[in-house]
């Protein structure tokens, strides 16, 4: 994998409303140009509050209509592994808030198996990384995904890798398996650190108070293996995308005006 990463720069909304409607914006920009091009898309999706409030104010704008989804391929960073549609999956609340919406072609939506699939914890991990190879891309058996959003818990965790665990330092595989996640449910599939650092843009999105200090360790340099997020790099962008409340720790120079 290439070790060459953008600046980590910081864009603020004044609330969490806003900020969901400033990010869609901008996935929807970004999609449009690649499509507009020919070209394919691979996006890799997060749960969380705010990673459905962005799908869904997408999902009002007109500009969704403009969109050739056929060429748009969704993913996920994590999953928990539990039953097909559960509401704690982060696949169905995605497919609420925007999918079921789009007219996808059914293989352009890349879900981890469920815990009813018939597959064990570690069987599902090895078919979510086969799957990812289907497509692999220059830096690995993955494809490099155009934007991979990312939430960040108060703790500083990124997709199902969590402070202070193996999973986030793992570099020798696609997708691991969670186990007695501290955050429940307990069992999850999660993107390794490599596969995630391999995407073009990686978009963090995040609101409230007890996210400021998560993200003021994140912008110091803290140590990836105590605080995930800090650890998150994309290769043409690195933004953290918050709202005023979570911005309590931001330095003044990492605010970007002009994203």
């Amino acid at each position: 994998m290439v070790e060459a990463w953008a600046e980590k720069r910081v864009v603020i909304s004044p609330d969490p409303s806003s900020l969901a409607d400033s990010v869609a914006a901008r996935f929807l920009s970004r999609i449009a140009k690649r499509v507009d091009e020919g070209k394919p898309a691979h996006v890799s999706l997060t749960g969380g509050s705010m990673g459905s409030a962005v799908l869904a104010a997408a999902a009002k704008s007109p500009r969704v209509e403009r969109i050739d989804w056929s060429r748009v391929h969704f993913w996920w960073s994590d999953e928990r592994f539990v039953p097909a549609g559960h509401p704690d999956r982060n696949d169905q609340q995605a497919r609420t808030a925007l999918l079921d919406s789009l007219g996808l072609p059914a293989a352009n939506i890349h879900a981890p198996a469920a815990s009813d699939d018939g597959l064990e914890l570690d069987a599902a991990a090895e078919a979510y990384a086969a799957e990812l190879a289907r497509f692999a891309g220059v830096d690995g058996p993955w494809p490099s995904f155009d934007v991979c959003f990312l939430g960040v818990g108060p703790d500083g965790h990124i997709a199902s890798l969590f402070p202070d665990r193996p999973e986030i330092l793992i570099t020798d595989r696609a997708v691991v398996a969670v186990r007695d996640s501290p955050k429940p449910p307990p069992s999850r599939i999660s993107m390794t650190r490599p596969v995630i650092n391999s995407s073009k843009r990686v978009w963090m999105v995040l609101a409230g108070t007890d996210k400021a200090s998560a993200l003021g360790l994140a912008l110091a340099g803290a140590s990836y293996a105590s605080v995930p997020a800090a650890g998150a790099k994309g290769r043409k962008r690195t933004v953290f995308f918050i709202d005023l409340a979570a911005a309590a720790n931001v330095p003044p120079e990492l605010i970007d005006r002009e994203y």
